[in-house]
């Protein structure tokens, strides 16, 4: 048995390859399915099944199209009941791929109703178990996400679910889909695979034997939920179409149609030296679509403003502007937007006044004058955690919901700090629409501003 892994750093997931004597088992596949089925090709795999543990909350799963291309058998949780053909699977009913592969669904209910994981038979013998967003490593996936009403029902479910998979052999491989970086996690999720014994020894949601204690621990402070998750559901339930192939076109800055939303993807010292009017600036990098989809209206006209050179066609250079291009719309259409209407590969004049790039000793002595005002962005978790004495506090999405604070004096210049400096200058792109002049506090944060403080 060999099990190739594919990380979606974005989106904090995880999808597998498993194979045995020439056949394939795919796992919770994201949408962009080229690179799982040329992976079986290069291993002259025969993919048998594709498998999804659960109706996904943070992507668009390429189960039925990967299904579709390869030939392969699809399979989900019998309680699933989404609106395409599927093989149901039902709790502790083998399903067997011949050559002495076998799937045994286990109902696993807690990241969400239907959710079943899948222990591994190889010759009648447990050797691994795809946990989807039960069982993860060091955490458990949470249980809120359909809403608080059902969070505390789905919370005890969870507990047991969780108690079922860690009564499998230890040997056996723990495979989970969610890991460090998603949010479909209960708390910070470790490493991104393990085995049972290890969750029995390490995980310390295994030593909770109460399920409401349990449930408390899941439940007492739960992550944002990102606004575009609410959309993944009804999309994976009535299965969404292949992912677009074609490149955008090319446009100039005046040629954007009305109502489309400008998204700058150039790293952040370049949008700071000027931006189109109206631009949301998302520096791209690995959670570029997840940013995206989380600020703007779901499925709005979108417009890239990418670099000079922006072409689409044909770069083998990843860090080419065209080349990051197909990174965004890629990105975007993992979780269902193919609203990208156009790139704009260059501002030129038409950009205006951008905003202040400091590091971190120039932004500490422009905090220290008398007239400054800081905005943190960061999670109120984070901010709890790490405090700033005299900080306006706005989680960088609620600056888009909820606008921008009023405490704020747009008469003065306002700067802006997170964890590293990347939220803080999608949000001076939001601060620079309203009126505002932002200084962004790039390659450091909070953190490394309290401990500058300290030292002053």
């Amino acid at each position: 048995m060999e099990i190739v892994s594919f990380r979606t750093p974005g989106l904090g997931d995880q999808s597998y390859l498993l194979i045995h004597q020439g056949q394939g088992v795919l796992v919770d596949p994201q949408r962009d399915i080229d690179r799982f089925l040329e992976a079986a090709a290069q291993r002259d795999v025969e993919l048998r099944f594709v498998a999804e543990t659960h109706l996904h909350n943070d992507y668009v799963s390429g189960g039925p199209q990967a299904a579709l291309r390869s030939g392969a058998e699809l399979v989900l949780p019998a309680a699933a009941a989404p609106a395409y053909r599927h093989t149901p699977a039902f709790h502790l009913e083998d399903i067997s791929g011949g050559r002495g592969l076998s799937l045994r669904p286990i109902h696993t209910p807690g990241h969400t109703p239907e959710h079943t994981s899948y222990l591994v038979l190889i010759e009648g013998e447990p050797a691994a178990v795809f946990s989807g967003g039960s069982l993860l490593v060091s955490s458990a996936g949470r249980p809120d996400l359909l809403g608080p009403e059902r969070a505390r029902t789905l919370a005890r479910h969870q507990h047991r679910s969780l108690r079922r998979l860690a009564g499998l052999p230890g040997h056996v491989e723990l495979l989970p889909t969610h890991g460090q970086g998603s949010f479909c996690t209960s708390s910070g999720a470790g490493r991104y695979t393990s085995t049972i014994a290890a969750e029995n020894t390490g995980n310390p949601l295994l030593a909770i034997d109460d399920a409401e204690q349990f449930a408390d621990r899941l439940l007492a402070e739960p992550m944002p939920i990102p606004a575009f998750y609410q959309h993944m559901g009804p999309a994976n339930t009535l299965g969404a179409p292949p992912q677009p192939a074609a490149a955008p076109p090319l446009i100039g800055p005046g040629q954007a149609p009305d109502g489309a939303h400008l998204v700058d993807i150039r790293p952040r010292a370049e949008q700071a030296a000027g931006m189109l009017p109206g631009s949301l600036g998302i520096e791209l990098a690995d959670d570029f679509g997840s940013w995206a989809g989380w600020l703007l209206p779901y499925q709005a006209p979108i417009i890239l403003v990418a670099g000079t050179g922006a072409d689409t066609e044909g770069e083998a250079d990843e860090t080419a502007p065209g080349a990051q291009v197909r990174q965004a719309v890629t990105q975007l259409a993992q979780i269902g937007i193919d609203s990208v209407q156009g790139v704009i590969n260059d501002p030129g004049p038409a950009a205006t006044k951008g905003f202040e790039l400091l590091e971190l000793s120039e932004f500490a002595a422009r905090l220290a004058e008398p007239a400054a005002q800081l905005l943190d962005v960061r999670m109120p978790s984070e901010q709890r955690a790490t405090p700033y004495p005299g900080a306006v506090h706005r989680f960088l999405p609620d600056l888009v919901t909820n606008g921008i604070p009023a405490g704020l004096d747009p008469a003065r210049p306002v700067l802006v700090a997170c964890g590293s400096g990347r939220r803080a200058a999608i949000a001076a792109s939001l601060l620079l629409r309203a009126g505002y002049r932002p200084i962004v506090l790039t390659g450091a944060g909070v953190a490394d501003l309290r401990s500058t403080a300290a030292a002053t």
